[in-house]
């Protein structure tokens, strides 16, 4: 089993920046590739960002060039930089785990992944 707990959500302005952390524990060396989803109210549960093996990125194409997904090995943690937030950010953000090696397309089912965290919830005024 992996252990994944989310924080830094919070209310922040439109053109804002939060930084959210997912700290990871028990059996992380399973882990191939991390991601984060939102889900927003009465929508689906969307990808927004992934990382494999620390060094290969993934973004939606609604969060490239404003959101960047890092991962610290050394304190099991991964974490997610949003910058220039717009209202339609706003959503519960869930971070996620596989053991699989997500590619393309793979990565926005999330079916794929083993483990969820408990959400985090952001919010962006405008």
């Amino acid at each position: 089993q992996v252990q994944l707990v989310e924080s830094g959500g919070g209310l922040v302005q439109a053109g804002g920046s939060l930084r959210l952390s997912c700290g990871t524990s028990g059996r992380t060396f399973s882990v191939i590739a991390m991601a984060w989803f939102r889900q927003a109210p009465g929508k689906e549960r969307e990808f927004v960002a992934g990382i494999k093996w620390s060094i290969s990125t993934y973004y939606a194409d609604s969060v490239k060039g404003r959101f960047t997904i890092s991962r610290d090995d050394a304190k099991n943690t991964v974490f997610l930089q949003m910058n220039s937030l717009k209202p339609e950010d706003t959503a519960v953000y869930y971070c996620a785990a596989s053991g699989r090696a997500l590619y393309d397309t793979t990565w926005y089912n999330s079916g794929n992944y083993a483990y969820w965290g408990q959400g985090t919830q952001v919010t962006v005024s405008s």
